[in-house]
């Protein structure tokens, strides 16, 4: 990197603070960008507002309006606001809906050095049933243009470095961090006392728990287990014993600790292969041990019966929990040992140089 300090453009889809994936793939380095003297502004595309009526269903008319002005705020980002800035680094997508206008505005009309960041498949369709309407308006064929166009492409796991490859030699791994030193800088102290088994994530992901839900009503009954849930919307479960906790980004670390053993179900398919772990992240962060299904980068993730368990049928969940519940002496080794990994691979000051190497 030559002595001046690059201007960076954080082309976002959310309001900063409130979505996950941009919260720990973008925000969490501001620190770091502050102390090597990088100067950057962080544009999201949707306002708070939008935002939080966005996957509630109606409000339809504030969803446009929302869109609309996203839109407009956008355009004259990349027309005017853009030329102050060396590098513009879109996270996922410029937009929501629609070609990628913007981003070929800024890389192939401005020519600006565009680094393209995404941490899903998001070339496979994918969307909930409250947002039908944009299933049919998302261009989900853009994401080959984006990172064709692109200076250098970042990708969560090497499934999507794989895919990115396929059009840019510039691609660099970079997994979905925790910052392990100012947020999730705790470790879980296991006792045995009833175990609570849990799960976070967003509203659109709690179906993949359908899959072990029989495995979670027999550590119930047979295991006298808790299980909670922290997501951003309360689902209905036909478990006795259960508590759902609305995720608040201030409690969310202090949430999390009252988890004994993280679980992670995912499907065998193209979208879950796309899929960064970061349930897993946070659980092993936190000295917190974890079952998941063997899909994608959930096997690189789990050391199967050192901080965790990978588990493919019913039969394997419910012998992998029963070791873990059984023995919390276990439960703190394998607590240990994830977090230990997660420190030397997925933290965010393991991974805080390869960040500000992609500005260079």
């Amino acid at each position: 990197m030559s002595n001046k300090k690059p201007n960076i453009l954080f082309l976002v889809p959310y309001p900063v603070r409130r979505a996950p994936s941009q919260r720990f793939r973008v925000e969490l380095f501001e620190p770091y960008l502050q102390e090597a003297g990088i100067h950057y502004t962080i544009a999201p595309f949707m306002n708070e507002r939008t935002w939080d009526v966005l996957y509630k269903n109606g409000s339809e008319l504030a969803k446009a309006w929302g869109i609309v002005k996203g839109y407009l705020k956008r355009l004259k980002t990349v027309l005017i606001d853009v030329h102050q800035y060396d590098y513009v680094f879109v996270h996922r997508e410029a937009a929501p809906m629609g070609p990628p206008i913007f981003e070929w505005i800024v890389s192939r009309l401005w020519r600006k050095k565009m680094l393209f960041d995404f941490d899903d498949a998001i070339w496979i369709p994918n969307t909930s049933a409250e947002n039908k309407l944009a299933s049919i308006l998302k261009a989900f064929w853009k994401t080959k243009y984006l990172c064709k166009w692109s200076y250098r492409v970042i990708g969560g796991n090497e499934y999507l470095c794989n895919y990115a490859r396929r059009f840019n030699k510039e691609v660099v791994l970079i997994p979905t961090c925790v910052d392990m030193t100012r947020q999730h800088n705790k470790v879980k102290e296991h006792s045995d006392k009833q175990v609570t088994i849990g799960w976070t994530g967003s509203h659109s992901t709690i179906p993949y728990l359908d899959d072990i839900m029989e495995v979670l009503q027999y550590a119930e009954e047979h295991l006298n287990t808790k299980f909670l849930l922290i997501a951003n919307k309360k689902p209905e479960l036909p478990l006795k014993n259960w508590e759902f906790i609305p995720w608040n980004e201030k409690t969310e670390v202090d949430d999390l600790l009252k988890i004994d053993i993280g679980v992670m179900p995912l499907s065998a398919d193209e979208w879950s292969e796309g899929k960064c772990g970061f349930k897993l992240i946070q659980y092993l962060s936190l000295g917190i041990p974890a079952v998941a299904s063997p899909v994608g980068v959930n096997k690189v993730i789990i050391e199967d019966d050192v901080n965790g368990f990978l588990c493919a049928s019913n039969e394997e969940w419910k012998n992998a929990l029963t070791k873990l519940v059984n023995d919390h002496t276990f439960r703190k080794e394998a607590g240990a040992a994830g977090h230990q990994k997660m420190l030397q691979g997925y933290s965010i000051a393991a991974n805080k140089d390869k960040f500000i190497y992609v500005f260079s």
